[in-house]
């Protein structure tokens, strides 16, 4: 990854002010909102749904407890979470984006998943929530596009309590030479051509494309993991690595 200054980082392959980033990622869900889920499903092919079963399965997520759906998007995790929790738990589903949170509170209801979830509008890297509170907090597709990765990592230390887990569902560094070659063909040249045809905007899946390979790999995340408190992190990779699953606790 490049070294960025103080004053600048990384959005894709631009180097643009450190606190415009965050507006700028703002006006990609923006547009993308709307069709986000039908998206999921054309880029993945629907292999998102088995990355997803695998990381609900590693959760260790039990009745009563609170878990945090950090950057929770249109809520696939906390419709899960909240029935897994019953009525005496909570699922907060948060995202920093207004357009993303509307419509996973639209979705959610519309589906019936009300009584035990919460809806706030966050950002990961100030949580305004109090010190050892969830049980698990999960943050899928979404670190990639925070600013300050170490700070929303110290940040998800904080609140969560002792005994509990933190998950990272995250495209990664694929592991296989032909297959990195394959899926760098299809992220650059299918992937936004899409995005154009789907929801008209080709720039936003370029910067997707562009996001993912400026994102940590396997080891260097799994430090930041370290890095920021949590013990006994370890990650497993997904579809070759495409996507990996990381994994910490805090004691």
């Amino acid at each position: 990854m490049e070294e960025q200054s103080r004053d600048t980082i990384d959005f894709g392959f631009r180097t643009v002010n450190r606190n415009e980033k965050a507006g700028m990622v703002a006006n990609v869900f923006h547009s993308v909102a709307a069709k986000y889920d039908l998206m999921n499903d054309l880029m993945s092919f629907g292999i998102h749904r088995v990355w997803k079963r695998f990381t609900i399965d590693a959760s260790g997520v039990r009745r009563g407890q609170r878990v945090l759906d950090l950057a929770g998007g249109t809520g696939d995790f906390t419709a899960k979470f909240s029935r897994m929790v019953g009525e005496n738990g909570q699922v907060i589903l948060a995202d920093i984006n207004d357009s993303m949170l509307k419509m996973g509170r639209e979705k959610l209801r519309n589906h019936g998943v009300v009584g035990n979830v919460n809806y706030v509008q966050a950002n990961a890297e100030e949580l305004p929530f109090p010190d050892d509170y969830f049980n698990c907090i999960i943050i899928s597709f979404g670190l990639r596009n925070v600013t300050d990765k170490d700070k929303a990592l110290r940040s998800m230390f904080r609140v969560l309590k002792p005994g509990g887990r933190l998950l990272v569902l995250e495209f990664s560094k694929p592991v296989i030479e032909p297959l990195s070659k394959v899926y760098d063909a299809y992220s650059f040249h299918v992937l936004p051509r899409i995005g154009q045809a789907v929801v008209n905007d080709a720039d936003s899946y370029r910067y997707l494309a562009e996001s993912i390979r400026m994102h940590p790999d396997q080891e260097t995340l799994k430090g930041m993991m370290e890095n920021a408190g949590f013990e006994h992190v370890s990650y497993t990779n997904m579809t070759g690595g495409i996507v990996a699953l990381h994994k910490g606790f805090k004691f």
